[in-house]
């Protein structure tokens, strides 16, 4: 990939701008159907109640062996859990940042609640939606669906976008293979619980966050 021909980022939002693990763990502890289960759980041992799928490559509360969909519905349904995911540091930052420096900004997120997670995002992000354009899209069953994919295309044509200068920014394995699909430059981001990359995907750069992509896009 020739970086200084970037001039479009795509952002997930969970586990890239927003820390979804956060809300995951107030979630199980706080919550009235599951704090009495997951009373005293400690924060590393969120993977051990949310095994990692190696598909998806981070937590998700649907992976949870005999309460997934149950936990997945009830977190969704209850905004005081589901907007509980502060920006990680310095996000509105380097998003200022690279707009100053001409690139093209966009949050793209699959969601089962279009509404609730547009509104969410146009809260959190309030100091930057000057010039970053939120984008969500309906998200499938599980995660084997192709609403990211379908999500940039449709991007591309809307905004005007070419494929091959835009970079999707993503902590899920298998939203690296939609941006592949969709002829963007796939680019990890790797928090607390990821797990690695499978070797056909070893060649995708990853990053710790935001700072260190913008480092790499400004570094040429």
């Amino acid at each position: 990939m020739d970086r200084t021909k970037i001039k479009n980022i795509f952002w997930d939002v969970d586990g890239v701008l927003a820390d979804l693990n956060y809300a995951y763990y107030y979630f199980l502890t706080g919550h009235p159907g599951y704090r009495d289960q997951y009373r005293g759980l400690k924060w590393e041992q969120l993977p051990e109640v949310l095994p990692i799928v190696p598909e998806y490559g981070a937590l998700e509360l649907k992976t949870h062996p005999e309460q997934g969909a149950e936990m997945d519905r009830d977190f969704c349904a209850d905004q005081s859990f589901f907007t509980n995911r502060p920006l990680y540091p310095n996000v509105i930052e380097v998003l200022t940042e690279l707009d100053a420096l001409g690139y093209r900004q966009f949050t793209l997120s699959a969601t089962f609640d279009v509404e609730a997670k547009t509104a969410y995002l146009n809260d959190i992000l309030a100091p930057v939606t000057d010039f970053l354009t939120i984008e969500c899209v309906q998200h499938g069953e599980f995660m084997h669906d192709t609403s990211k994919a379908d999500g940039l295309k449709a991007c591309y044509g809307k905004y005007q976008l070419k494929p091959d200068e835009t970079i999707l920014v993503d902590d899920r394995i298998y939203n690296q293979h939609a941006a592949i699909e969709s002829g963007a430059h796939p680019v990890r981001l790797r928090c607390e619980f990821t797990t690695g990359l499978p070797p056909e995907l070893a060649w995708i750069p990853e990053f710790e966050n935001v700072a260190a992509v913008r480092d790499w896009l400004v570094g040429g």
